[in-house]
């Protein structure tokens, strides 16, 4: 399977006031073969934009979803993260039509969507359980849909679907016959013979196994491509989205706390939920006490720290600064040697872990905590525990938080 075509050129918007939520951008161009003319992809349609305007979704006293609004783009790949029972299973399921809001609207396409049934919505969705039919061959699994509607190809259509998950050569085995990997690609094929607008996958490959897994994140975005479709994908795994989606929307307590491409997440994070479930940061109070060009000057860990203006929330009185593990360097200290101009920490190593390709030292520093960091493994031996060290890091790398952002929030939920 040959990658044809770039991802939706994706750019995203928020608006801090509403907490609406948005991302405009152009659906991705048509697939192409090596010569330049356009490929033609069995079953292909096309996407068809996603609208959700201020749906809420209540349990008795619970609420799930919580005025959420966001536009996805015809023909992009996007992801739904967050911890289990922030609202993306309930919001995919609202979007289904498996669950109806209590409030708000769904639009796909030109087509108001919110009070149809599920069966006469453009959607499909990929679960976690693939759900084959034991007793029937794969290629029968695929074109079940089809002859229950009595499509006239539908043998052809569930033959086009097989090859374009390259398993045309299993149609006549039973799933109980196939690998995990190979029933996921049988599941995936069912949805999209039926040619949806809207492909929804709930925690899809929560059951295969970490190499598996890796291989069928490739494998899906390779599909998404391939086919123009929208994807929503709803995750816990916070390398899986970041590895297949366009655009990424960071979910807790029923709201969206950001969104962005994944890259624009991890580096410039806006709330500590954020910046400690996508990935581990360093996060440390400290106050606004002067600036310097483009930079904030900040009081904080007993020295002072700079960080841009442009990449805090806030410029002035207590802010909450943060620094990636990777970003920083370590040095016994007396043996450092720190740019001028960058951000330092002394402290106490407490704990040095080898991990192969790189050791993590945990140092203690006062007035801040545990702060970690990672040395990739050339050779040197940086400290042990007991030894005092001192990090440094470019100003570039931090980013400002609000002054009341609670620093451990996100971490639990990011390890559970």
């Amino acid at each position: 399977m040959t990658m044809t075509q770039e991802p939706a050129n994706v750019q995203t918007t928020e608006d801090a006031k509403g907490g609406r939520m948005s991302t405009e951008g152009t659906r991705p161009e048509a697939a192409a073969d090596q010569g330049g003319r356009a490929a033609v992809v069995p079953g292909a349609v096309g996407g068809a934009d996603l609208v959700i305007e201020n749906v809420s979704k209540r349990f008795a006293a619970f609420t799930a979803v919580d005025d959420l609004s966001l536009t996805i783009p015809s023909g992009s790949f996007f992801a739904l993260l967050g911890p289990s029972g922030c609202g993306k299973s309930t919001t995919l399921r609202i979007v289904a039509g498996l669950e109806q809001p209590s409030e708000g609207t769904l639009r796909i396409g030109d087509e108001d969507v919110t009070d149809l049934p599920s069966h006469r919505r453009p959607v499909n969705t990929v679960f976690q359980s693939y759900a084959l039919f034991p007793h029937m061959s794969v290629l029968d699994n695929v074109a079940f849909g089809l002859k229950q509607r009595k499509v006239a190809d539908a043998v052809a259509r569930a033959k086009e679907a097989l090859e374009l998950v390259e398993l045309g050569h299993l149609a006549n085995r039973r799933p109980a016959q196939l690998s995990g990997g190979q029933q996921q690609r049988v599941a995936l094929a069912r949805a999209v013979v039926n040619r949806p607008q809207v492909l929804l996958l709930d925690e899809p490959l929560g059951a295969l196994d970490m190499k598996l897994r890796r291989q069928m994140q490739v494998e899906l975005k390779q599909i998404q491509i391939e086919l123009g479709l929208t994807f929503v994908h709803v995750t816990h795994d916070q390398e899986e989205a970041m590895t297949m989606a366009d655009v990424v929307a960071v979910m807790n307590h029923g709201r969206i706390e950001q969104m962005g491409a994944p890259r624009e997440l991890y580096e410039l994070p806006k709330t500590a939920f954020v910046a400690n479930f996508l990935g581990k940061s360093n996060l440390m109070h400290g106050k606004v006490v002067g600036r310097d060009g483009d930079y904030l000057q900040v009081e904080a860990a007993g020295g002072l720290q700079r960080v841009r203006a442009d990449r805090a929330v806030a410029e002035t009185g207590d802010v909450v600064l943060g620094v990636r593990p990777e970003k920083m360097r370590i040095f016994t200290a007396g043996e450092e040697t720190v740019p001028a101009g960058h951000n330092r920490l002394d402290g106490t190593i407490v704990d040095a872990s080898f991990t192969g390709v790189s050791t993590e030292y945990l140092v203690e520093v006062p007035g801040v905590g545990t702060v970690g960091t990672f040395t990739q493994n050339m050779g040197q031996v940086t400290g042990k525990a007991g030894e005092p060290a001192v990090m440094c890091w470019d100003p570039d790398f931090t980013f400002g938080l609000a002054g009341d952002d609670d620093v451990a929030a996100g971490a639990a939920e990011r390890d559970a």
